[in-house]
């Protein structure tokens, strides 16, 4: 296994700083019961009336779903630990535990739904909307394509590949529309959009912004239908997360241009303004435009922190799923902060020359990697291909800087 092999090298197993009770996102007595309850955010509290009498030598946290260890292991550092022992048994729940709820997610320009399991654990639901082998037009603007389901899936094992961390957790899954989406839904709005296709097929559009029409539906294969599901992050209640603009977000206009698109030096007052004049903030901005150069995502004008941890903590890599639309081109507008700033992580500069050589080949990392998936093969063969030749122009442009 390359994948095992590139998990044991030096690089992968640079320790993190201690983490203290403060760096927690939330602390925790391993003693102490906790009860779920259904309210309106689902939200776990510490309960007095809860069993006190646990099985011989268990603490309570042993007794916790893979969702809950998921959402107390959380810390300024990482979003899960590099040899996690929880993540297998999270993707298998994600990907086969039953469904009791389906409603859809307020926002957002495209159908989404909220599933919830029997032990309160949720996700988020992406339905499939294109084939593996369909690329994005050329004459698309990226603001106007789809989210692509097995975009979310490849994302979060290409940024574990990375050794970033970031994504949270995501599962493919076969959904039966009827049973797990039609006949429990409690969302009175989505469950007036279903229909019978004139081929037989059990169809939904939900509402939204963009794709949700008789002309977009999502149809069944006569009802199952393949998706992503991704764990949801701790309830804002209980986590608030605060959003940041990012300062190389698009236009999303068709003909204006934004300005970093327009002034070279455009860097240097990036470094000026806060939160990118101290900290590791910009570097870590980097890192994230480095995974969607990779993938080839245009979309990425927010991104997320838990407001916990201030400015000394990672960034969130949520919404993915505009990636992987292309395998064809590489879009090097990506990469603007990278080259305009001409900063990189060490750490990340090594692991990436590291990808790039035979034994630890991204392409061969990420293929094994999606293989254990439910939805395998999640990409096609020319988007693992194009990593390799993406991951070279990377380094180019370290190299032009180091150069510089």
């Amino acid at each position: 296994s390359k994948l095992a092999a590139l998990f044991e090298h030096p690089l992968y197993n640079i320790p993190i700083p201690e983490v203290t009770e403060k760096d927690k996102l939330f602390v925790v007595n391993p003693m102490e019961k906790f009860s779920l309850h259904s309210s309106g955010s689902d939200e776990w509290v510490s309960s007095s009336k809860a069993e006190t009498l646990l099985p011989t030598g268990k603490t309570a946290y042993d007794t916790y779903p893979a969702w809950l260890k998921f959402h107390v292991g959380i810390n300024r550092y990482e979003l899960y630990p590099r040899r996690d022992p929880l993540m297998p048994t999270l993707l298998r729940d994600l990907a086969i535990q039953r469904i009791v709820s389906s409603v859809q997610k307020s926002g957002g320009t495209q159908l989404k739904l909220i599933m919830t399991f029997p032990n309160y654990g949720q996700a988020l639901f992406k339905p499939m909307k294109q084939t593996r082998d369909q690329e994005t037009p050329i004459d698309f603007f990226y603001f106007s394509d789809f989210e692509r389901h097995n975009a979310e899936i490849a994302a979060f094992h290409l940024d574990r590949i990375l050794d970033f961390r970031r994504i949270p957790p995501v599962s493919g899954r076969l959904v039966n529309i009827t049973k797990e989406i039609r006949d429990i839904t409690t969302d009175k709005k989505l469950a007036k959009t279903f229909f019978i296709s004139p081929a037989g097929n059990v169809c939904f559009y939900g509402e939204c912004s963009y794709y949700c029409s008789t002309e977009h539906a999502l149809c069944g294969k006569p009802d199952r239908l393949e998706g992503s599901m991704a764990a949801l992050l701790p309830d804002k209640t209980l986590a608030k997360r605060r959003s940041w603009r990012s300062p190389w977000r698009r236009s999303y206009h068709k003909s204006k241009k934004a300005e970093w698109e327009q002034n070279p030096n455009y860097c240097a007052q990036v470094r000026q303004t806060p939160p990118y004049d101290r900290g590791h903030r910009l570097l870590d901005l980097i890192d994230m435009t480095v995974l969607d150069f990779l993938m080839g995502n245009m979309d990425r004008h927010h991104y997320e922190t838990f407001e916990k941890f201030g400015n000394d903590t990672f960034l969130l890599h949520l919404d993915n799923g505009r990636g992987f639309g292309t395998h064809s081109r590489d879009e090097l507008s990506i990469l603007a902060p990278l080259r305009q700033c001409c900063s990189i992580k060490k750490s990340t500069y090594l692991r990436l020359q590291l990808l790039a050589t035979q034994p630890y080949r991204l392409s061969d990392l990420l293929r094994e990697a999606l293989a254990t998936d439910p939805l395998a093969p999640v990409l096609a063969e020319p988007h693992l291909r194009a990593l390799d030749r993406r991951l070279g122009k990377v380094l180019a442009a370290v190299g032009r800087c180091l150069a510089r």
